[in-house]
């Protein structure tokens, strides 16, 4: 009984170092794993090395001379018939240690993980992260997204009531001079100015365009203090810091926006 055993051990082991066993079609070169995507094939001197990308990447096999080394997210590589993967390792917000991956409550927030690092990324307002295609769009388009209120309430002008006779218009904001709706097809959706501007209510009925404070009535005053010729506008547009936090774009106390006299 003990000898069959160990002839079986043996022959298993056997089929595992045959299934490990790489040849190498020249001295130097990077090669895929056979069925790993995120394992590959270093060769030097013609001496095979077996290597795992970071728990998340997978090896880019696009080389055709196989001459670089490149691990990459998974969702930009192409596996093929390479199906395996090692096992993930998560850390808070991170599903494994590199990858891009969405808020598990807010469709609005992304985190992108580097070596289990999460930096937190929020899309605009009124849009929000597409899972499979990874971008920030209309949270009415993002099917995790489709019950949330898109609008907080807003309702679009019935046809007709307004002016503007183009595919969409634009409407204030009840209460914040940074934001406005847009509405296209009669769904409503939150957006907002770039960081320095308001928005702007047009002459025309459903029209506007972001503008300084100080040419906005009543808005004058909606960032306060803080001294925005200081502070690099690259920065401001993209609100985050370095760190991947988000950076404080509010003003510390809203100001309604004034409403028209009728």
């Amino acid at each position: 009984m003990n000898s069959r055993c160990l002839l079986v051990l043996a022959a298993a082991l056997g089929v595992a170092v045959a299934q490990e066993s790489f040849k190498c079609p020249d001295d130097f070169g990077f090669y895929p794993h056979h069925v790993s995507c995120d394992k590959y094939w270093k060769c030097d001197n013609g001496v095979a090395e077996l290597k795992t990308c970071g728990n998340g990447l997978a090896f880019d096999a696009t080389d055709s001379k196989y001459l670089t080394e490149n691990c990459d997210y998974l969702h930009n590589v192409e596996c093929g018939e390479r199906t395996q993967l090692e096992p993930p390792i998560s850390t808070p917000h991170c599903q494994r240690l590199y990858g891009i991956f969405a808020d598990e409550t807010k469709c609005d927030v992304f985190w992108n993980c580097w070596n289990g690092e999460a930096s937190r990324y929020q899309c605009s307002p009124g849009l929000a992260y597409d899972r499979e295609s990874r971008v920030c769009m209309w949270a009415d388009q993002v099917p995790e997204c489709r019950n949330e209120e898109v609008a907080n309430g807003f309702s679009c002008p019935a046809p007709g009531e307004v002016s503007n006779a183009g595919s969409f218009s634009r409407h204030a904001h009840p209460e914040d001079c940074r934001k406005y709706y847009i509405c296209l097809e009669g769904v409503a959706r939150e957006y907002g100015c770039p960081i320095g501007t308001v928005f702007k209510i047009g002459d025309a009925d459903g029209t506007g365009n972001c503008e300084d404070p100080e040419d906005v009535p009543g808005c004058e005053d909606y960032y306060g203090d803080l001294d925005l010729k200081t502070i690099r506008k690259s920065e401001l547009l993209a609100g985050l810091q370095q760190d991947g936090q988000t950076r404080a774009t509010q003003p510390k106390q809203l100001k309604p926006r004034p409403q028209k006299e009728n």
